[in-house]
């Protein structure tokens, strides 16, 4: 019996060792047992997510206040195609420079133009200069041209000269002269002469133009009319193609005239004459 009963309690034994339930719940009860004495209390579901949310909440306030800062700096937006507008900034010089332009362009300012000298004949030997322009031989200009003193042509002139003093010429003028004293020396004018004073033509010259003058003495060659008002010296070598116009005239051995000559000018009233008879 007591070697049955040993064997019957061994029996016992391993069989509760082979069934695993009868332990099972003490263990699962000791790891529950764990967890919980871990938390040290019993867990708040409901407080835990309303404190999810609160948090929540905060993170998305934040968001939205940066986005709008953002947003702020940001510029402006048109509805239509939802594109940045910068405004650029205005630059002051080139603002002044602007507001300049316009002021000048709603004022109307031309430029004077370049003006060739008026020909008009006449002179003021009152404000004669001392200085003498002398137009050397080989120059060529184009053009009129005028001085309060004297001028010394001995180039080619294209145009009109015009001076207070003495105009001296032994090159050539194609255009009109006028001066208060004309000389003439071995030179070639195609143009009017006038001078308030003398007027003198050397021998070699040729004068294609009217003479008028206060006095004249004609040593070369003349196509035009002579009016002076004084005394008219025709010289041995002068040729005339043209009338004489003069208070008097001296015509000396070997000039040729061709054309009226008339004192038109004299203090004798020679219709006076011939009426009283």
């Amino acid at each position: 019996m007591g070697l049955f009963k040993d064997f019957k309690d061994d029996f016992s034994q391993a069989v509760n060792e082979m069934m695993p339930g009868a332990d099972a719940p003490e263990k699962e009860n000791k790891a529950e047992d764990l967890v919980v004495n871990t938390l040290g209390e019993d867990v708040d579901v409901k407080s835990e997510l309303s404190k999810l949310d609160g948090l929540l909440e905060q993170v998305q306030k934040d968001d939205g206040s940066d986005t709008q800062k953002l947003e702020s700096e940001l510029p402006p937006i048109h509805k239509e195609d939802k594109k940045p507008v910068i405004t650029p900034a205005v630059d002051p010089v080139i603002n002044t420079f602007n507001e300049e332009k316009k002021i000048m362009s709603d004022t109307t300012m031309e430029t004077p133009k370049p003006t060739a000298p008026v020909m008009n004949n006449k002179v003021n030997p009152d404000a004669v200069s001392d200085e003498t322009s002398v137009i050397t031989a080989g120059t060529v200009l184009t053009g009129d041209i005028a001085s309060d003193g004297s001028f010394d042509i001995q180039g080619t002139i294209n145009g009109n000269v015009t001076c207070n003093g003495k105009l001296v010429v032994t090159g050539t003028i194609n255009g009109n002269s006028a001066a208060s004293e004309f000389f003439a020396d071995v030179a070639k004018v195609e143009g009017e002469v006038v001078s308030s004073g003398t007027v003198k033509i050397g021998a070699g010259s040729v004068i294609i133009g009217n003479i008028a003058a206060a006095s004249a003495v004609i040593a070369g060659a003349i196509k035009g009319d002579i009016d002076v008002q004084g005394p008219v010296v025709v010289d041995t070598s002068a040729v005339v193609m043209g009338n004489i116009k003069s208070r008097s005239v001296q015509i000396n051995n070997g000039a040729v005239i061709e054309g009226f000559c008339s004192q038109c000018y004299a203090d004798i009233d020679v219709q006076g004459l011939f009426d009283g008879k």
